[in-house]
């Protein structure tokens, strides 16, 4: 999971910047609104929906934010409808996954492919990038708040595959399916997450040099920019000196 630690590093410092323009909290009741659409507003009985709460709560997101995004999935009050979409694209060695969540699917397309072809990437056949990742749930911590013993304690009990601490950043990697009992653990244990999602992380990291880095670091920022683009998933490990 190193690989994925270091990409970690990067999504949580773009997540940062997302936060600050504001795309972060949309990206959530986007992703809050169409699961309580599908599934139905009781997160109890929805497990897409309990899994973008716990998100929007790591990200600390108001409540109120919250149940009025899920109102507007189901319908009471007035929301828009948005249409799931997932491209894969090639940028030299890095394969790159991109989730799309839109109420316009020919203006996000459009989008997307001229995001892709600005930055000399192109798309990829459907299941050629997908098949490199894997999900998993990811949770982190502040490790200069708390521990890597005391958050490791909890969030082995709760069903935790790895505790490990990078750059004073305590990440918890859990199964999709014990993300939220892992979650509900740090939280009945009065521990404040900084993010807590369900991830992509690739199986076998690929190493670029600081020139090849920079170039898809740069593409993810420009798609995460995009206000359609729901996530960005890559298969590179960033370098321990590389620097913007």
């Amino acid at each position: 999971m190193s690989g994925h630690s270091k990409w970690a590093k990067i999504k949580r410092a773009k997540g940062a910047a997302d936060a600050q323009r504001g795309n972060l909290f949309t990206k959530l009741i986007k992703e809050i609104s169409i699961a309580a659409r599908m599934g139905g507003g009781d997160p109890e009985g929805n497990p897409r929906l309990r899994t973008a709460v716990i998100k929007a709560r790591g990200a600390n997101m108001p409540k109120d934010n919250i149940d009025r995004a899920i109102k507007k999935g189901t319908g009471e009050l007035e929301g828009v409808s948005y249409e799931e979409l997932t491209y894969e694209a090639r940028l030299g060695e890095a394969a790159i996954l991109i989730e799309v969540l839109t109420d316009n699917r020919n203006r996000a397309a459009a989008d997307v492919r001229n995001i892709l072809t600005r930055a000399g990437a192109e798309l990829a056949k459907t299941g050629s990038v997908s098949r490199l990742l894997t999900r998993k749930g990811i949770i982190t911590l502040d490790g200069e708040k708390y521990t890597e013993d005391q958050v490791m304690e909890i969030a082995l009990e709760g069903g935790a595959e790895d505790v490990t601490l990078n750059d004073g950043v305590i990440e918890v990697t859990t199964s999709p399916e014990d993300f939220e009992s892992v979650a509900k653990a740090l939280e009945s244990a009065n521990l404040e997450t900084t993010s807590a999602e369900i991830s992509m992380v690739p199986e076998a990291p690929v190493l670029l040099d600081a020139s090849a880095t920079g170039k898809v670091l740069r593409l993810v920022e420009k798609l995460e920019e995009n206000d359609d683009v729901q996530n960005v998933y890559s298969n590179i490990e960033v370098p321990d000196d590389y620097e913007e």
